[in-house]
């Protein structure tokens, strides 16, 4: 886990993509129990409480010695829990009530566009032409990949619980990037997904969301499978190993680029679509992942170097992106 917790920026690199590509199983895994009775929220409040269940160990191993860290890192765990798991699900779930899911998607991932706005007004990093092309390039290759142009009609409703979804995602980038209280990343990881699961039962409990499930077998690759083999798949998967690694790529590499590297989370919904599910992508579909990858190049193209002097400090998330976590819990 100590080699986990600090790693060089070409590390975080890798780590972001294997937790998108995580990411992107929760929609076919999803979908099967979908498709077999579950609601939303109940699938989902399962998901992330097998994948707190999963880290706890491995974040209570990371937390040795270091149990005193989280009296500053508390306000960290709070936002990542409660916006970062709990909001980001239930508003999207929320959206789809009302909205397509295309549609919702598309905006759930402007969080990535408030990451960015978050960094220039309260740090006074101002977006650079070639950020702003490459947000102009993921935008509309995401719009392409999600066929947003033929989802169907739209609800103002379903927009606003939309919107409210890509605060949540805006949440988990830049929390998960902060480390001037020091908390190890498995531990804001475990305790947001811990204080996420609450956030959903309560949703549930006070009929914010429908919450209906059952053990029917679900459909995955074509074959009736046992329906924990989709909960597993999303609780370890989409949940502990997503969520994990996504927070120590991001402490890594930086809200902002991570929240566009997160957007290949969208091409690898597609694959395990294709995979799990037999949804075969159309050539629009592939033109619009390939515009999302260069749109993600452009934004990695404008990072400012790391000078040398800080090279090895641990110090660049400190003084490239401040205390997220605790300006946010005093506004």
């Amino acid at each position: 886990m100590t080699a986990l917790s600090t790693p060089s920026t070409q590390q975080g690199l890798g780590l972001a993509l294997i937790s998108a590509a995580a990411f992107g199983t929760a929609g076919p895994f999803g979908k099967s129990l979908l498709d077999s009775g579950w609601s939303p929220v109940a699938a989902v409040a399962v998901r992330v409480a097998i994948g707190a269940t999963v880290l706890a160990l491995p974040a209570a191993l990371a937390m040795r010695g270091q149990w005193h860290k989280l009296r500053r890192g508390w306000p960290a765990v709070l936002i990542f829990g409660v916006f970062g798991v709990g909001v980001a699900q239930v508003a999207f779930y929320q959206a789809v009530q009302h909205i397509p899911v295309a549609i919702a998607l598309m905006l759930e991932y402007l969080g990535i566009l408030l990451v960015v706005l978050w960094l220039w007004l309260r740090h006074g990093q101002r977006p650079r032409v070639l950020t702003m092309i490459g947000v102009g390039l993921a935008v509309t290759g995401l719009a392409l990949v999600l066929d947003v142009f033929g989802a169907g009609s739209i609800s103002l409703v379903g927009v606003l619980w939309g919107l409210f979804a890509a605060t949540g995602l805006a949440a988990y980038f830049i929390v998960s990037a902060d480390d001037t209280h020091d908390t190890p990343p498995l531990a804001i990881a475990t305790g947001g997904l811990m204080l996420g699961t609450l956030a959903l039962f309560a949703a549930g409990a006070f009929r914010l969301a429908a919450w209906d499930w059952n053990i029917d077998p679900v459909i995955l690759a074509g074959n009736l499978t046992p329906f924990w083999v989709s909960l597993l798949g999303m609780g370890v998967a989409a949940a502990a190993i997503a969520y994990g690694l996504g927070v120590i790529a991001t402490r890594a590499i930086g809200s902002k680029m991570a929240s566009f590297f997160g957007l290949t989370e969208v091409l690898f919904a597609v694959f395990f679509a294709w995979l799990l599910l037999g949804e075969l992508p159309g050539l629009i579909q592939l033109l619009g992942a390939a515009v999302i990858l260069v749109g993600v190049v452009a934004v990695k193209l404008d990072e400012e170097p790391i000078p040398a002097a800080a090279r090895g400090a641990h110090v660049s998330n400190v003084t490239e992106y401040g205390p997220p976590a605790q300006a946010l819990a005093q506004e």
